[in-house]
């Protein structure tokens, strides 16, 4: 079970006052569920995520993973691919890895089934965006994490490309039966991914809207039973996105 409670998250902004990134925020998650974190720009999304992963200790509040290492079992996958470019696709995905004979094997299975099969000796250079990310999300799953944390992995990528990733992402994820939390600013995304969208406010940010979905899978973001669901969202809570949500709007479903 992932449980976070932050009381309150500050830093400087750039004048180097304090500012209030997050304030009264819970949330849990269950062994194995994926959660989607979705709010407007500057709610506190990515600091919530370097919080929970241990980048960021200067917080009010505290984080729990149940038996997790929090160093060992966490995995992260950013919004670019941070790959090394003196490394080759194979050796990036080995650099969060102890490079052990079972470990190489596993990298090897992951590229492979991501379609990287045929360019473990290559460096990223030689890589389109997309196969960029697919080394990236290979590198996250490699050391089989606990916990998965995903700041927008798919921004900025063509729509074909972004669904390839989507779908290989799940299909890894059910298969290692990882804890996830993947934060969004594409309700749709959301949608198309998660088994609960938790809806930040406006910073600080806090959990304004706690859905649990119920759509089979797989999904796509075009699936129609997606776009329904995103305009019932909408519609119920019209000023949701700018998180702007009101407290008499809270809800938790079961």
């Amino acid at each position: 079970m992932l449980d976070i409670a932050i009381d309150r998250k500050t830093y400087p902004d750039r004048a180097g006052a304090p500012h209030l990134a997050l304030a009264g925020l819970r949330l849990t998650a269950a062994p194995g569920e994926f959660v989607c974190v979705v709010g407007p720009s500057g709610c506190g999304k990515s600091t919530l995520l370097n919080v929970v992963g241990g980048l960021d200790h200067d917080v009010e509040g505290r984080v729990r993973l149940a038996g997790a290492d929090t160093t060992h079992d966490i995995g992260f996958m950013f919004q670019e691919p941070r790959l090394m470019p003196w490394l080759t696709v194979l050796d990036n995905v080995l650099l969060v890895t102890d490079a052990s004979p079972a470990a190489r094997r596993r990298a090897r299975e992951l590229l492979a089934a991501m379609g990287l099969g045929d360019v473990l000796d290559a460096y990223p250079g030689r890589l389109s965006g997309g196969m960029q990310r697919r080394v990236a999300l290979a590198r996250a799953f490699v050391i089989e994490p606990k916990l998965l944390l995903m700041d927008e992995p798919f921004v900025s990528l063509d729509v074909p490309t972004a669904n390839r990733l989507r779908t290989m992402l799940v299909e890894q994820w059910q298969r290692s039966g990882a804890t996830v939390l993947f934060v969004t600013h594409d309700l749709r995304e959301a949608l198309a991914l998660a088994d609960r969208i938790c809806f930040l406010s406006a910073a600080p940010g806090r959990v304004v809207l706690d859905r649990t979905l119920a759509l089979a899978r797989p999904r796509a973001p075009d699936d129609a039973a997606v776009q329904a669901l995103h305009a019932e969202l909408l519609a119920q809570h019209p000023e949701l996105l700018a998180g702007l949500t009101s407290d008499a709007d809270v809800t938790q479903d079961e």
